[in-house]
C-alpha cells in the first residue's frame, strides 16, 4: 500500500500539539498572573490525594525554564507521532499520560512530581522502538532521527543524575512507551516498487541478468545473441564539404 494512505497531512497534525502547548502555557500564565501555586496537585507518590496528579501533572511546571525546556520536544515529536502513527496516537498519548502517571506514583519519591517531560518520554520511547519493531525504512529513519536529536535523555532515567528532576517520571515514560510499541499494531508497510526478483514467480534460469552468473556463482561472459541479418555489414560515413562565406570571428 503506497505511503499515502498511512502518512497523510491533516490539520490535527499540528492542531492537537498546538492546543497542548497552548493549555500548559495557560496554566502557567495563570499561576504566574495571580501568585498561585499548583504543585500540591501533581503526583505525590503512594497517597490518595496524589492520585489527581497522573491526570494534572503534565500541565504543571515549577518555572519558565521548565517550560520552556518541554515545549519544544514536546510539539516536534507529538506532531511526529500524529503523522506518523495518526491511527494510534491519541491513544499514544493520552493512555501514556495515565500508565506513566501510575508507574510514577508506584515508585516515585515521597515528593510532588510535575512537568510534560514524562509524556516526552512516552513520544520518545515509543517512535524510536516501534521503528525499529516496523523495520520500514521511512519509520527506522524516523527512529533515528528522535535518537540524535533526543538520545542524551536516557541519562536521566537514571537516580542521582540531577536530584532536582524525577527520574522516576522519566523512566515511567520509557517504560510506557516500550509497552505501547510491543502492545499497538501498525500496518503492514509494503515497499512502492518491487524488483522482479521480489516477486512470487521469479525464476532466476529467466532473468537476463542472473545468466551472466554460473549455478557456483561465477560470473560468466555470455556471448550477445547473434542477428545474422546485419552480420558484417560494413557502416559507410560521408563526408559533405560546404563552404561557408559568412564566417564571424570573436
Amino acid at each position: 500500500m503506497n505511503d499515502y494512505h498511512h502518512f497523510k497531512f491533516t490539520p490535527s497534525v499540528w492542531i492537537i500539539p498546538s492546543f497542548l502547548l497552548i493549555l500548559i502555557w495557560s496554566v502557567f500564565f495563570f499561576e504566574d498572573s495571580f501568585t498561585i501555586d499548583l504543585t500540591s496537585h501533581g503526583i505525590l507518590p503512594r497517597t490518595f490525594s496524589g492520585l489527581q496528579g497522573i491526570l494534572f501533572s503534565p500541565f504543571l511546571h515549577g518555572d519558565l525554564n521548565h517550560i520552556a525546556n518541554n515545549s519544544i520536544p514536546l510539539f516536534v515529536l507529538t506532531t511526529a507521532l500524529l503523522y506518523f502513527y495518526r491511527d494510534i496516537s491519541l491513544k499514544v498519548l493520552c493512555y501514556g499520560i495515565l500508565l506513566s502517571g501510575i508507574i510514577t506514583w508506584v515508585i516515585g519519591r515521597e515528593s510532588y512530581h510535575i512537568g510534560a517531560s514524562s509524556l516526552i518520554y512516552v513520544l520518545v520511547s515509543f517512535i524510536f522502538f516501534k521503528g525499529m519493531m516496523t523495520q520500514y525504512y521511512r519509520l527506522m529513519a524516523l527512529s533515528l532521527t528522535v535518537v540524535m536529536f533526543y538520545g542524551g535523555m536516557i541519562w536521566y532515567v537514571f537516580p542521582d543524575v540531577d536530584k532536582t528532576i524525577s527520574w522516576e517520571g522519566h523512566l515511567a515514560g520509557l517504560l510506557t512507551g516500550f509497552l505501547f510499541a510491543v502492545y499497538y499494531k501498525t500496518p503492514d508497510y509494503k515497499k512502492d516498487i518491487q524488483y522482479e526478483w521480489e516477486k512470487p514467480d521469479f525464476n532466476p534460469e529467466e532473468d537476463p541478468f542472473m545468466k551472466h552468473f554460473d549455478e557456483n556463482g561465477n560470473f560468466v561472459n555470455t556471448p550477445e545473441p547473434e542477428n545474422t541479418e546485419d552480420e558484417h555489414v560494413p557502416l559507410t560515413y560521408v563526408y559533405e564539404f560546404k563552404e561557408n562565406t559568412n564566417i564571424n570571428q570573436q
